[in-house]
């Protein structure tokens, strides 16, 4: 049986671990390099590190910070945020990542998808979609540009589409739900999940372990990510681990 996973989340911005509201308001969430050895040692499944201004400010990831980062974990680590081509792939696993994760490159470039895959594997390439619910189009658009740039994708289609190129796991970030607390978009992640055969990463609304609990039984997401949450210790990775488990929820 394929166990549930809970992976913390760090946004990172001039250096530092951020979080905010629907992606604006950003506020100081913490150091990088102490918050991964935290959730490394609080038992995380895995660690997504996000420089989420990069493509906004077209630039390259900060190739090393991920080296410091990388250096304190023995979990998986995957890393986004202005990674353009193959060479930049490159650079962030020589620092140390496990997996990247491509969002605006991604759609600008649907070919770097299946290049990225078929050069290190599709189990390398993550592709995360920010999504937000457009009544125009009466579903979720997909937005690139750190939640700021709309695009022409259906999220559904989009999420079709780069699984088809060859992304081997989807994050899918509901930018309705994000830093709210509500709980995550469960009819957004059921939906993607239900018309893709990878794994999906649910992103955006965490606020309790329950909330987990929600979107594991009922999108039956693979994989739940929060960030607010356990940076300003309000629950633990520990803690949500061991309310799952007495749920009965098959996790690592």
């Amino acid at each position: 049986m394929i166990t549930k996973r809970i992976i913390p989340c760090l946004d990172v911005k001039d250096g530092r671990v951020v979080k905010g509201i629907q992606f604006v308001g950003l506020k100081d969430a913490g150091d990088p390099i102490e918050l991964a050895k935290a959730y490394d040692e609080q038992g995380a499944d895995e660690l997504i590190f996000l420089d989420i201004s990069a493509s906004n400010e077209r630039r390259n990831i900060i190739i090393g910070l991920v080296e410091r980062v990388a250096a304190t974990l023995a979990i998986p680590f995957t890393v986004g945020g202005g990674i353009n081509s193959l060479e930049d792939i490159k650079a962030v696993l020589r620092a140390g990542a496990d997996k990247v994760s491509l969002n605006t490159a991604a759609v600008k470039q649907p070919e770097l998808i299946t290049i990225g895959s078929e050069y290190f594997g599709s189990q390398c390439i993550v592709v995360a979609i920010d999504a937000r619910y457009d009544k125009e189009m009466r579903s979720w658009r997909v937005y690139t540009n750190g939640g700021q740039r709309a695009t022409d994708w259906d999220v559904i289609d989009w999420a079709k589409e780069a699984v088809k190129r060859g992304a081997g796991e989807l994050l899918l970030t509901s930018m309705d739900q994000d830093g709210g607390k509500s709980g995550f978009h469960l009819k957004l992640t059921k939906a993607v999940r239900d018309s893709v055969t990878v794994p999906v990463i649910a992103s955006g609304g965490a606020g309790s372990a329950d909330d987990f609990y929600e979107v594991f039984k009922v999108a039956d997401a693979d994989a739940a990510l929060a960030a607010s949450i356990f940076h300003y210790k309000e629950t633990s990775i520990t803690a949500v681990k061991e309310f799952l488990i007495e749920r009965g929820v098959n996790i690592r």
